[in-house]
């Protein structure tokens, strides 16, 4: 057989595409389209508006707007909580992830299951729930408060629905991760008289730490703009428990929409680099995972 006949297209079969384009999927360019379009309908034309809006106000009125002692001691309780439940997230998010990949225990779907639960319930549901218990009269807060322990209205509360609602960032960022994991080189390591703090700290730790700062991120990203689930346990006292959420709605109750964007358009700064900050991370731990 010749090796003209060799090179030759089998009959009936598709002609190569011309100009290198080898893409499996038609029609690249118009669902392309489509994507951007929906993403500028549904993202970018909102967040424009918001900033555009807020470029009706000079730079000192921004300022004004941005910096009053009530919107900065809002700021700091909604930073602070969030990063102080993101922060126990990350220990308790670890500890249940490792319990449901290591250990195999009656109910165990049914609390794999309950880990998902602060996603389908309804935001408000939960902080009603949470106030229920908590509560001078609630369940859990009746024997609390004559400790001296109060927990609703108070920002402690804040952190407690924070971490409510964080939760199972960490633990689903985790969970696969540690199943994925090489058993053997926690055995080797074993064999090799090392303690199991030793193999915790120095060979298990070191593989899930991309996807623990990922979980991180991702929990104190979403505890930064959680409103539902605040407002009935947070008391909502000015300069003591309001979030910045309920900052928002209260200027826009007050038609002062200008100052409203101002103070979303700071939230969607540190929101966005949050974004960022877990984009790298993801990047960070596909190159890692890719080098192994």
């Amino acid at each position: 057989m010749s090796s003209a006949n060799i090179a030759a297209p089998l009959p009936g079969a598709a002609a190569a595409p011309r100009g290198g384009n080898t893409r499996v999927l038609p029609g690249f360019g118009l669902t392309l389209g489509y994507t951007l379009f929906y993403l500028c309908l549904i993202v970018l034309v909102p967040l424009a508006a918001l900033v555009l809006k807020t470029f009706t106000l000079t730079a000192d009125q921004f300022w004004a707007a941005v910096s009053s002692p009530r919107v900065v001691a809002s700021y700091r309780l909604t930073f602070g909580a969030s990063f102080a439940a993101a922060c126990v997230n990350v220990v308790f998010g670890l500890l249940v992830a490792w319990v449901l990949v290591r250990y195999r225990f009656a109910g165990k779907r049914i609390v794999d299951a309950l880990v998902d639960l602060p996603f389908a319930l309804p935001t408000a549901v939960a902080g009603i729930s949470l106030t229920a218990l908590l509560a001078g009269n609630g369940w859990i807060g009746q024997y609390l408060e004559p400790m001296g322990i109060k927990l609703a209205f108070t920002p402690n509360g804040v952190v407690i629905a924070l971490i409510f609602i964080g939760l199972p960032f960490v633990v689903r960022t985790v969970q696969p991760v540690l199943e994925e994991s090489e058993l053997e080189l926690e055995e080797a390591a074993l064999c090799l008289g090392a303690t199991r703090l030793q193999t915790f700290t120095r060979v298990i730790l070191p593989s899930i730490a991309p996807a623990l700062l990922t979980g991180f991120a991702m929990a104190f990203a979403r505890a930064i703009g959680e409103y539902g689930s605040v407002i009935f346990i947070a008391g909502n006292m000015p300069m003591v428990s309001e979030i910045t959420p309920l900052v928002i709605v209260g200027k826009l109750e007050q038609y002062d929409y200008a100052g409203a964007t101002a103070v979303a358009v700071v939230m969607l700064a540190f929101s966005f680099v949050l974004l960022l900050a877990i984009n790298g991370l993801q990047g960070w731990q596909t190159r890692r995972a890719g080098a192994i």
